[in-house]
């Protein structure tokens, strides 16, 4: 009788949890700090929470904020 062989099904365990063919996104918010009169980069993980902090930095006629969506696919994403 041949012995047949069963593919291993089980995910490695440093696999992205992301599934194929699907994009990750986190949000870079690029501002004017008029204080300190420096352009600054915030990043956030939800769209939400990145325009909620980008409308507070809009509190001078001098000061601007960008929401920038950026796609995170096949990287792996460090938290500190």
């Amino acid at each position: 009788m041949a012995q047949q062989t069963v593919p291993n099904n089980k995910a490695s365990k440093n696999a992205p949890t992301t599934p194929a063919g699907s994009e990750a996104y986190e949000y870079h918010v690029c501002y004017f700090d008029c204080h300190s009169r420096l352009t600054r980069v915030e990043e956030f993980a939800d769209k939400a929470s990145a325009e909620r902090f980008a409308n507070l930095q809009l509190h001078d006629d001098e000061c601007w904020a960008v929401v920038e969506e950026v796609a995170v696919q096949g990287h792996l994403r460090l938290v500190a």
